[in-house]
């Protein structure tokens, strides 16, 4: 099969390979804060990758050297987070 050359890209070997969408969506991160202070309570984020029909949960720890790792987690479903002014749905967003 050809593909368009916008689609290509090389790896560190220089091997072409396509660029290929497994899925689309939206996405929600959030933190944790202390709800007395207001300052983080963990140096870690939550990360959700809603597409129609499932909801992917990752926390994403920041490592030494400045780069992250993401840890898949149970999905939760909805809940409610503050946006600064109010508490939301996940699915208001």
């Amino acid at each position: 099969m050809k593909y368009p050359e916008q689609v290509l890209t090389k790896n560190r070997k220089g091997k072409v390979e396509v660029r290929k969408l497994i899925d689309n969506g939206r996405f929600v991160r959030y933190e944790y804060i202390d709800p007395e202070t207001g300052k983080l309570t963990q140096n870690k984020y939550k990360l959700l990758l809603i597409t129609d029909d499932r909801m992917e949960e990752f926390f994403i720890v920041p490592l030494k050297d400045g780069r992250y790792l993401m840890i898949p987690t149970e999905a939760k479903g909805e809940r409610m987070i503050w946006d600064g002014e109010r508490a939301v749905g996940i699915n208001e967003l």
